[in-house]
């Protein structure tokens, strides 16, 4: 529960989490939110709009909020999100309190998509899995920071900024990967234990491949395509888990094929170029 400083601190310990990362807390219905954090009537169109669904909002919390100061990283923001999954939504009716629900993985990690995925990474860490079915959106929800007059987004996810702006107009960019306001702005992010090069127009022999689209570059030790026929929202759902495929594939590295940043296509190239980025303790 989010409202509980033991529990908060088992998620961190469970995932290697640093402790200035903030969680999400979800729950079940607007109204539940409202007991947590301030709504402007911007946040209330975004919330009427696509809630449930795959965007969390970054807001001031209101007076007396019971989330954990742990779950928010001492921030006075509070990161709050009304998932769309159906087990998600029951399980959160059920226990009639906030859930801080961050990926269920070990921390700067490739994210998991399924029950197994959970289930190799923290293993006895958790005490129990939910098996809901394979993720179908396959990123990570939008986060959205309308703390301030300035809407900001802080992480692109499963509902593509064209649809937020169409709402609220133009949304500025804001990442710093020291003082994070929410999840997923880490410089280093959703990476596997092989290297990852982006971009790739050639592939070495001893590389494995993530191609993206009809044109597939030839070789390589092993080979996935995100999605054959280009499309960016079929990419997003295969992300994690080809990943994680081309990770235990025994290549050297793993060349990515240039992806377009449309729609769904700017959460993939986001979680590849953290993917891609020096990994805590190495220069360059």
């Amino acid at each position: 529960m989010a409202t509980s400083d033991v529990a908060v601190a088992r998620i961190f310990a469970a995932k290697g989490r640093p402790a200035h990362n903030p969680l999400i807390v979800h729950v079940a219905d607007l109204a539940g939110a409202e007991v947590l954090a301030r709504l402007d009537e911007r946040a209330r169109a975004v919330a009427d709009a696509f809630w449930p669904g795959p965007v969390t909002l970054v807001l001031p919390q209101a007076p007396g909020s019971p989330v954990s100061p742990l779950a928010t990283a001492g921030l006075a923001t509070l990161a709050v999100r009304v998932p769309a999954h159906p087990l998600a939504l029951e399980l959160l009716r059920l226990a009639a309190i906030p859930v801080a629900g961050p990926s269920a993985n070990r921390s700067g990690q490739v994210s998991p998509t399924t029950a197994a995925h959970v289930a190799a990474d923290l293993g006895d860490r958790v005490d129990l899995v939910l098996d809901g079915g394979a993720c179908p959106v396959g990123v990570e929800s939008t986060v959205l920071d309308l703390s301030g007059a300035t809407p900001f987004l802080l992480r692109p996810g499963g509902l593509d900024r064209s649809a937020l702006e169409r709402l609220l107009g133009p949304l500025a960019d804001a990442a710093d990967p020291d003082r994070p306001r929410s999840p997923g702005q880490l410089a280093s992010h959703y990476a596997p234990r092989l290297p990852v090069r982006l971009d790739a127009s050639e592939l070495a022999p001893d590389e494995a491949l993530l191609a993206f689209g009809p044109n597939a570059l030839p070789g390589g030790v092993a080979r996935r395509n995100l999605s054959p026929s280009g499309d960016p929202a079929e990419a997003a759902r295969n992300l994690f888990a080809m990943l994680r495929e081309l990770d235990a594939s025994g290549a050297s590295g793993i060349a990515v094929m240039p992806i377009p940043a449309e729609g769904l296509g700017e959460a993939v190239r986001d979680r590849l170029r953290r993917a891609a980025a020096p990994r805590p303790g190495q220069s360059g």
